[in-house]
């Protein structure tokens, strides 16, 4: 009988995603750690808080007598808490959980490849040093760090050696990388270093960015470089002007939509994703009018849709609110408006041929606009293929192998 394996739950963001694997490789080949179940918690929002005390008395119950460690945001934020919960035999936070002394591995141990993910996630940056008036990460994660370009250029070149042929940029704040390294180095040079120095890598995609932060070069590889993906994910929050400006954000609604028109110009099949969230503090009809305008006047086609999360400490939990079921009625409504977008946007592609990175079960995969394509046969997860667009549904594409 096999000895049970030490699990590491991710709960959150990419960069968590990037962060487990990290942990399951110093855990890996550890006798001490086999029983072992990692909990990677998010604390985005109350309800992903929930998730994460719903992960651990799930990880209780299906590995009774395993040692269950918690680490990430909601865990370094509420550390006390988490360690009061009687499943928990230990709390690591964000700071210490990739130190390989933390989970008693060689201090040059360094993972190579992604248990069950075809596309390969390597963190960039870490923390933030903007203070939006909704957000309780900064708490979580720190200032802003930026890694060197030397070490991301390392581990990309690792996992393109290791196989994956798409690799994703992460960070807690993307765009804020650079100028806290020497020579201050932007986001875009980072780019344009990957490229030169890893060309045998097909795919580069970049995770969520702040629009205000997307200077002239990082635009003219998103829109110029085949190999960086032409789809955007953008921290856009709201579409009123007044809410953005009590959200704290740096940008306006029309800044966003000028962004968005002039990235379409120069690379038409550029799919924008967003997140907005609904029922910010103060918001009303006319107000949420606007962000409900903003999935049609920015062309967004990959939306993440939040109903505001009241979260204790931040400067919004303390303005005045917006009923929970009116915040609720507002998510979906934008809910239905993106989807129906997001259907115009599938039904337009169908006739197209999309280069997809196959993923398991090996009949699905993600186009380079991050469109979900099923295909009709199978083909070897972790491969690019081309795939020629028969059909879409209201959610994805269907698609034959060529």
């Amino acid at each position: 009988m096999s000895l049970p394996e030490p699990e590491v739950v991710s709960l959150g963001c990419r960069l968590n995603i990037a962060e487990s694997e990290t942990i399951r490789t110093l855990l890996a080949g550890r006798d001490d750690a086999r029983d072992m179940v990692v909990v990677n918690s998010c604390a985005v929002t109350n309800e992903a808080v929930k998730q994460t005390r719903a992960a651990i008395r799930r990880a209780a119950r299906d590995r009774p007598g395993a040692a269950i460690v918690v680490t990430g945001c909601a865990a370094t934020i509420d550390p006390a808490g988490f360690a009061a919960m009687p499943e928990v035999a230990r709390v690591v936070a964000n700071g210490a959980k990739l130190a390989p002394a933390t989970w008693g591995a060689r201090p040059s141990l360094m993972p190579v490849a992604f248990a069950g993910h075809a596309r390969a996630f390597v963190e960039v940056q870490n923390g933030c040093d903007h203070s939006c008036t909704f957000c309780i990460i900064p708490q979580g994660r720190g200032s802003s760090r930026s890694v060197p370009a030397g070490l991301v250029i390392d581990r990309v070149r690792a996992l393109v050696e290791a196989g994956h042929q798409e690799v994703v940029l992460t960070g807690v704040d993307l765009t804020s990388y650079g100028p806290d390294l020497p020579g201050r180095p932007t986001l875009g040079a980072l780019v344009e270093r990957i490229l030169t120095h890893v060309p045998d890598l097909p795919r580069l995609r970049l995770s969520s960015l702040d629009s205000v932060e997307i200077d002239e070069r990082l635009f003219a590889l998103v829109t110029q470089e085949p190999r960086v993906m032409p789809h955007l994910h953008l921290s856009l929050q709201a579409g009123h002007d007044l809410i953005l400006k009590r959200m704290k954000r740096r940008h306006s609604r029309a800044q966003s939509v000028a962004l968005v028109e002039r990235l379409k110009a120069a690379r038409p099949e550029l799919a924008i994703g967003a997140d907005l969230i609904a029922g910010f503090p103060t918001e009303d009809d006319a107000m949420f009018a606007d962000t409900l305008a903003l999935i049609d006047d920015a062309d967004i086609v990959h939306a993440h849709i939040f109903p505001y999360s009241p979260r204790t400490g931040t400067p919004a939990a303390r303005m005045p609110q917006v009923a929970p079921e009116r915040r609720r009625e507002r998510a979906a409504r934008l809910r239905a408006a993106a989807a129906a977008r997001r259907g115009r946007w599938l039904a337009s592609l169908v006739g197209s041929e999309q280069a997809i990175l196959v993923e398991r079960p090996g009949t699905r995969g993600h186009a380079g606009n991050f469109a979900d394509i099923h295909c009709t046969s199978p083909a070897e997860p972790g491969t690019l293929r081309r795939v020629a667009v028969t059909g879409a549904t209201d959610t994805n594409l269907i698609g034959t192998l060529l």
